[in-house]
């Protein structure tokens, strides 16, 4: 990266984007506890008694819904999108999160207390993170639907 960016050693890297780093010597670990916690406050789940033990529950379907009444769509957007982020981090959110991101165009209160269940987990395991372990040989595999019709 030197070569191509001007860059200076400012020590050891602890914070970047909303990720905090914590370099140890079995390895390294990322999480987003602080940006979790920004999160949390500001949407008013901070102060919330209630905790669950998994983001969504069993039996949980999310359709159109015309039966509850419409929520308010800035905020319902500004919390999947911040909870977007956290899905870097945080891969057992991803699915929740995902699926009540398809309902940002006419969210309702159903799909609101799917978010809510989202935040209360994540009040409840702000401690969750990532550890890369020293000398481990990590590869990153994928598939797509193309790899399958072929």
């Amino acid at each position: 990266l030197q070569g191509e960016f001007e860059m200076s050693m400012m020590g050891e890297l602890n914070y970047f984007l909303v990720f905090q780093v914590k370099q140890m010597n079995h390895g390294t670990f990322l999480h987003q506890t602080k940006y979790c916690k920004e999160l949390l406050k500001k949407f008013d789940m901070d102060k919330s008694k209630e905790e669950t033990t998994t983001p969504m529950t069993i039996n949980c379907y999310l359709s159109a819904d015309e039966k509850t009444k419409l929520i308010d769509k800035t905020k319902y957007k500004g919390i999947i999108v911040s909870l977007l982020y956290l899905t870097v981090c945080r891969l057992n959110i991803i699915f929740n999160v995902c699926m009540c991101a398809c309902y940002q165009s006419c969210p309702k209160e159903s799909h609101f207390l799917v978010v809510k269940r989202v935040m209360k987990y994540l009040r409840g395991t702000l401690d969750v993170n990532l550890l890369y372990p020293k000398g481990a040989k990590i590869s990153l595999g994928g598939y797509s639907d193309f790899d399958f019709v072929r």
